[in-house]
């Protein structure tokens, strides 16, 4: 006779767990199903955010950068034709190897987001306790840079996310491929991959060669300091490494590599590049790439708000080629004009280089890199010349700090009062570089400076002794109008008001401004510097190889002249 016993009710884990774990089982079950439920609650939330997005704006490449002078008149550049977009069949296959190398190598096998990269970028981030690894695919950089999220917080990463998600269903890889090399920023004022080979390699991208293909790649991760232009060894580097990825994922291999090293590097020359149209443009440039990070650089269609002055710029330079060319017409004007100059050929005519720097802010107001910018883009604003007599207000100003006499027109004497260590100290502090001779031969104006230098300086004179650190770039927007880049002013003390009040004694009165003109012991630099009532200008006249320009008196009798044609604004 059988014995009936109950069917037991209880779960089959109880009943293989000690009774002690039951409790936290059961809780741990509890949560799970709590943050499965929250996960897709958010994953919802975040899907109906992103629905928000038009998808029609990945494929709608934004304007080239548009630059602005400080009354917001446009800066038009010839040749700056805007941004030029790429196929997909005009892209070479190596450029896409290079591109999955360095930035998203499963590409083409993941669905926008890289689970297995991410994973990894977590636990080395993990164990370097800091952010020092990113997991950004190439549609997540497309997402972010197609709809301008620069703020970094995990909301923005879970929308960036859902939006890569939604980027992916809408656009075939190649079409995700091609926006985004279409869209990002490559330095030298170069948007997108096109613009890019044409302003480095002065060719199409259908026609890159491996080794610029790798280069090419290995700018995106600094516009600025890749660009083979500013820092060539760094760009040479970043190709290697974009070759040597190439290796590890086994698409070439070492005897590839090397006849690809073996290539030399052919950049456009100087007189070939087209981006960069005029003397104050290229400054302004070098600037932005200076100033915004990379993230924020990639972004197309940004509107810079420079603080060119556009009206005193055209003025100095008109000025300043009529002041020359009426030296060049003098009867037995012994060098090459600008008519006689062959194109093609380094120019070996007069020179000029000017910079005017507002006294209060430090911002550059007018800059004027060289007389003609199709002949030479050589920037003579940032090169060191003698500054003979042009010194001497540097010496006043180290002489009134130190409550000694200032004697105009006799700057050794008024050096000798307190030594040439005390006088380079000054000069260093209005911001000339030197070296600086340790001799009486510093009070002469045996230094060299920039015209760049020279303006910060007489501008830090006219601030009653404050110096202010120069800027060309005022504010940044985005396509949208969004302001990203606020420039503010930077002021550091570098000698007493008193002390500079003085040593502008020894600069010439002009009605509401102060002024010195002359030429250096050789004759082969001259210098203006006109402290006005907005602005301090310094103004070099030479030639790019040292040469005797003109005798003395004629010399001097010229600059007046000029400086009385600019009057006293």
């Amino acid at each position: 006779m059988s014995t009936w016993r109950p069917i037991s009710r209880t779960p089959l884990w109880q009943r293989l767990l000690p009774e002690w774990l039951h409790g936290l089982v059961a809780l741990a079950f509890q949560l799970a199903v709590i943050g499965a439920i929250g996960l897709l609650g958010m994953a919802f939330f975040y899907f109906m955010l992103a629905m928000r997005f038009d998808m029609d704006e990945v494929a709608k490449l934004p304007a080239g950068t548009t630059y602005y002078d400080r009354d917001g008149a446009e800066i038009t550049a010839p040749g700056g034709g805007g941004r030029k977009l790429v196929k997909r069949e005009d892209i070479p296959q190596f450029l896409v190897n290079s591109l999955r190398a360095r930035e998203d190598a499963r590409f083409f096998e993941h669905s926008g987001v890289d689970i297995r990269g991410m994973a990894r970028a977590t636990i080395r981030n993990l164990k370097d306790r800091d952010f020092t690894q990113g997991a950004s695919t190439l549609t997540m950089q497309l997402a972010r840079n197609s709809f301008k999220m620069k703020q970094k917080s995990l909301h923005r990463k879970f929308l960036e996310i859902a939006l890569t998600l939604r980027v992916e269903a809408r656009y075939s890889k190649d079409e995700i491929l091609t926006h985004y090399l279409n869209r990002i920023y490559f330095g030298a004022g170069a948007d997108g991959v096109e613009q890019a080979a044409q302003t480095y390699f002065g060719k199409s991208t259908r026609d890159l060669n491996e080794g610029e293909c790798a280069m090419i790649v290995g700018i995106i991760r600094g516009p600025h300091i890749f660009s083979p232009f500013r820092n060539l060894k760094a760009a040479i580097e970043q190709r290697d490494q974009t070759l040597n990825r190439l290796i590890a994922m086994g698409l070439i291999d070492e005897a590839h590599r090397d006849r690809i090293m073996a290539q030399p590097v052919k950049l456009v020359s100087e007189e070939q590049r087209e981006t960069q149209t005029s003397y104050a443009l290229q400054a302004v440039r070098r600037e932005l790439d200076g100033i915004l990070e990379a993230d924020d650089i990639r972004l197309g269609g940004l509107k810079v708000d420079t603080t060119l002055n556009a009206a005193w710029q055209n003025r100095l330079e008109v000025e300043l080629t009529h002041a020359v060319e009426d030296l060049e017409h003098e009867k037995g004007w012994p060098h090459e004009t600008e008519a006689d100059h062959v194109s093609g050929t380094p120019p070996s005519y007069l020179q000029y280089a000017a910079v005017t720097t507002d006294t209060q802010t430090g911002a550059t107001l007018a800059l004027i890199g060289g007389r003609n910018y199709s002949d030479s883009r050589f920037d003579r604003t940032r090169s060191s010349r003698d500054l003979g007599s042009a010194f001497e207000p540097f010496v006043a100003a180290a002489a009134a700090e130190r409550g000694k006499l200032v004697l105009p027109g006799k700057p050794v004497q008024t050096g000798r009062q307190i030594g040439p260590a005390e006088v380079e100290r000054l000069a260093k502090r209005c911001g000339i570089e030197g070296p600086f001779l340790q001799t009486e031969d510093l009070f002469r104006g045996s230094v060299a400076a920039t015209p760049l230098e020279m303006s910060v300086g007489l501008a830090t004179l006219g601030n009653q002794g404050k110096r202010a650190k120069p800027y060309l770039i005022k504010r940044v927007r985005d396509a949208t109008g969004e302001v990203i880049y606020t420039a503010k002013p930077v002021l550091s003390a570098a000698l007493s008001p008193a002390a500079a009040i003085d040593a502008t004694s020894v600069l010439q009165r002009s009605g509401g401004t102060r002024c010195f003109t002359g030429a250096t012991g050789s004759e082969r630099d001259a210098w203006t510097l006109r402290l006005g009532p907005n602005g301090a200008t310094a103004i070099w006249l030479g030639f790019d190889k040292p040469t005797v320009i003109a005798r003395e008196p004629r010399l001097k009798s010229l600059l007046d002249e000029f400086v009385k044609r600019l009057g006293n604004n």
